[in-house]
């Protein structure tokens, strides 16, 4: 709950007082074509960043490995892109942050190391891939005894276009 609060009032009201702290000092219209400026460089090396992580991603397909570093690099520069549409000089800096190669790169392998993405890897021959989770616990969404039985329904017309549903069910002990 703290880092939604953190995310929706902290931020916004710190980008509001730094915009008017820099349009108090520089002016008004100098601070938006700066907000301006920063979104459209940013967008046209987020275009550039992310036609090469796509180039890189299907490469590794290519050679049948999974490209779990290229994913969260596309992950990473999505939303660095919403951090450069995003007006303000806070919102930008880490936007420029994740479009930096250098820097994005251990981040995403940060992310990988910390287990938050699920590990996929080739399992006999083909395109099948095993799944394989980096969480414990029981797996089943059903804890007690499992019964085998059969079902089976029948409809049957009555007097007076009535249908009545028979049920009937094999039960073990």
């Amino acid at each position: 709950m703290k880092f939604f609060l953190i995310i929706f009032i902290f931020i916004p009201l710190t980008e509001m007082v730094l915009l008017f702290g820099v349009a108090d000092r520089i002016g008004g219209l100098i601070t938006l074509g700066l907000v301006v400026l920063t979104a459209v460089i940013g967008l046209a090396i987020l275009k550039r960043q992310g036609l090469s992580t796509i180039m890189r991603a299907n490469q590794r397909l290519q050679s049948g490995e999974l490209p779990a570093q290229e994913i969260i690099e596309g992950m990473l520069l999505a939303g660095a892109g919403a951090l450069l549409l995003t007006p303000g000089f806070i919102t930008d800096t880490l936007g420029f942050v994740l479009l930096t190669g250098p820097l994005r790169r251990p981040i995403a392998q940060h992310i990988i190391g910390m287990n938050v993405v699920s590990t996929l890897g080739p399992m006999g021959g083909g395109n099948s891939f095993s799944f394989r989770s980096s969480s414990t616990g029981p797996h089943t969404a059903h804890s007690g005894k499992i019964y085998e039985g059969q079902y089976s329904e029948e409809e049957q017309a009555l007097s007076g276009g009535e249908s009545n549903k028979n049920h009937s069910k094999d039960q073990l002990p």
